[in-house]
């Protein structure tokens, strides 16, 4: 439960008696999931004075499918609530809730500088409007920054979080092919850090990212499949090696997919890196390792990853290994399954479940790390 539990309504009590009689087996005993990665697709209504469209979902972007109209976002989240009731999962005595953030793609890839700002505001002004109308659903929201205009990016996440009510901000693992550990980038990071609130890193590579030089494209979906968990492990090892949480060692960045490629590759990564220099010519690369102050290795470790694995509990285990408990929040990916929501908070549930973990740890998962990082009542 993510609120003071309120007295029963109307609308509750119709719920929970249109809910699958086999719902309570479905939710573990005593645990109420947070689910940390909740996205919302763009609306693509327009405001008086808004901007034009760029509201395409990043499957259908950059697959090139035609772009179909939607509904207003509010009615969709009602219809996505109704969704959730029916699969037996969203309304149960012990009720689920999420922390909603944006879906890709990332603002400033629809849109230029001198409007990406006002992109942002009006989906931080929405998902704010979502958390205000569904509170018992939806606690809270993670605000999304232009980061082609730093500056505007670091106003947006002062109004954002002082005037909204953001519990953190999402961004991407590079601005429009740029690092993240570029100096523009670097205020970002340490406003946060002052805030004490997270930062949410999710992946971004489309398909016009080729696998092979000589190639104009990625073929077969291998730019999500596989491009994905590389960007984000290549991101994680860039903001390490420039002193990032040096910097700033109490920051807080939550890596969509629990690490991506990192704890699977941990045997690699700790005895590799600690030779960072001996496989190449660049001498930048021995002074990076000679500036920071602890292994590589050990950089790893202080990011944080959600559950977002499709339900692969082995992956799961392998992330909780490496990670531990207190960096590991509850995420599904929803909506984005075949089923458009239910099936993958079905299967991490049941991963969860599955996982070898102590009921304490799993407490933690899932909800306990979402309370104490997002300040949630």
């Amino acid at each position: 439960k993510c609120q003071i539990p309120r007295q029963p309504d109307r609308r509750r009590e119709a719920d929970q008696r249109n809910k699958p009689r086999d719902s309570a087996r479905q939710r573990p005993a005593g645990r109420n999931p947070v689910v940390c990665f909740h996205h919302f697709r763009r609306s693509t209504t327009r405001r008086a004075g808004s901007l034009p469209n760029h509201s395409a979902h990043p499957h259908d972007r950059q697959r090139g499918e035609r772009q179909k109209p939607t509904e207003p976002l509010l009615a969709r989240v009602g219809k996505a609530s109704q969704r959730l009731a029916r699969s037996g999962i969203a309304e149960t005595p012990r009720r689920k809730c999420q922390v909603l953030t944006l879906a890709n793609p990332p603002i400033e890839v629809v849109a230029p500088p001198a409007t990406s700002p006002d992109l942002a505001r009006i989906a931080n002004d929405e998902m704010a409007a979502i958390v205000e109308r569904y509170p018992h659903r939806f606690p809270a929201f993670v605000a999304s920054l232009p980061m082609n205009n730093p500056d505007a990016a670091l106003a947006e996440l002062e109004r954002a979080i002082d005037h909204l009510g953001a519990t953190g901000v999402q961004i991407f693992t590079n601005v429009n092919g740029r690092p993240l550990d570029q100096p523009e980038y670097e205020p970002i990071f340490a406003r946060m850090a002052d805030r004490g609130l997270p930062i949410w890193m999710h992946p971004a590579r489309p398909a016009t990212f080729a696998d092979y030089a000589g190639e104009p494209r990625s073929k077969y979906d291998l730019w999500w499949a596989f491009g994905w968990p590389y960007e984000t492990s290549v991101a994680m090892g860039r903001l390490i090696f420039s002193g990032l949480f040096d910097r700033h060692p109490g920051l807080v960045i939550i890596t969509h997919h629990l690490g991506a490629m990192i704890p699977f590759c941990e045997g690699r990564i700790g005895g590799g890196l600690d030779q960072l220099g001996a496989r190449s010519d660049d001498p930048e690369d021995g002074r990076a390792l000679g500036r920071l102050q602890r292994r590589p290795i050990d950089y790893f470790r202080m990011f944080y990853g959600d559950t977002a694995l499709f339900g692969a509990w082995h992956a799961m285990e392998s992330g909780l290994a490496f990670f531990g408990a207190d960096h590991v929040l509850f995420g599904t990916d929803f909506p984005f399954d075949p089923e458009k929501g239910p099936g993958f908070i079905r299967d991490t549930i049941a991963a969860m479940e599955r996982m070898r973990a102590s009921d304490v740890d799993k407490a933690k998962i899932y909800e306990g790390n979402a309370r104490r990082l997002l300040r949630l009542k």
